[in-house]
């Protein structure tokens, strides 16, 4: 007489905790799913393998990249071939290379969201930076003489090229304008300068990877109700 009924309140309780406790592991894997790969990323930027995937005369292009890639031609780029860049817990990003010699400019073509054309320029320059100018919204980061990253959102080859000579004045391009050369340059822009770039690009991948870990913890090793 005057007991719990078996099912009663602390009964209830319980499954209360564990619908919790299950949702908010739920959270953390989707969480996890989305943004480990990212903070991986911010942590060892360098970890990104960067690899030559077929050679001009071989390159798969898609039929989106053609017109960009037919504009690239008539400015004078040489089609040099096609490279893969795989960060850690993702599938290789294929990029399609073309090089202008006489102006010491490379131009990468890969496809966005949705298959739009991507196109950015880069140069390597003596002082082991780089210029960069894309035609779609990427942080503006500027190191005096070294580093130079831009963006001239939704410009047409011709402009973006004339952007990106003008950003090159008094500074001195150096490399190898072949497709082994735009390799070397994409293992380098990883291994150094560009380091700053990922890290700010991923910060929010980070701040999610250690929100999940931190749910994770307290399921499993928070203060439980008496």
């Amino acid at each position: 007489m005057g007991g719990n009924a078996p099912g009663g309140p602390p009964f209830m309780n319980v499954l209360a905790e564990l619908g919790i406790a299950v949702a908010g592991l739920v959270l953390a894997l989707v969480l996890l799913s989305m943004n480990l790969w990212r903070s991986i990323l911010f942590l060892f930027p360098s970890s990104v393998r960067v690899e030559p995937e077929a050679p001009a005369d071989q390159m798969d292009l898609p039929l989106e990249l053609s017109g960009r890639a037919n504009q690239l031609q008539a400015l004078g780029f040489v089609p040099l071939g096609s490279h893969e860049e795989k960060p850690r817990l993702q599938r290789a990003t294929r990029s399609y290379d073309w090089a202008h010699p006489g102006e010491c400019v490379f131009a990468t073509l890969h496809e966005g969201q949705g298959g739009a054309p991507r196109l950015y320029l880069l140069t390597p320059l003596a002082s082991g930076g780089f210029v960069i100018t894309a035609d779609y919204r990427r942080p503006a980061l500027e190191v005096p003489g070294v580093y130079l990253a831009g963006s001239l959102e939704d410009a047409p080859p011709d402009r973006l090229l004339r952007a990106h000579l003008r950003r090159l004045d008094g500074l001195q391009p150096a490399g190898d304008f072949t497709w082994e050369g735009r390799v070397a340059a994409g293992r380098s822009w990883y291994q150094g300068l560009g380091r700053k770039e990922i890290r700010k690009q991923n910060l929010q991948g980070l701040l999610w990877t250690v929100i999940a870990l931190a749910i994770v913890a307290s399921a499993f090793f928070g203060p439980r109700a008496p």
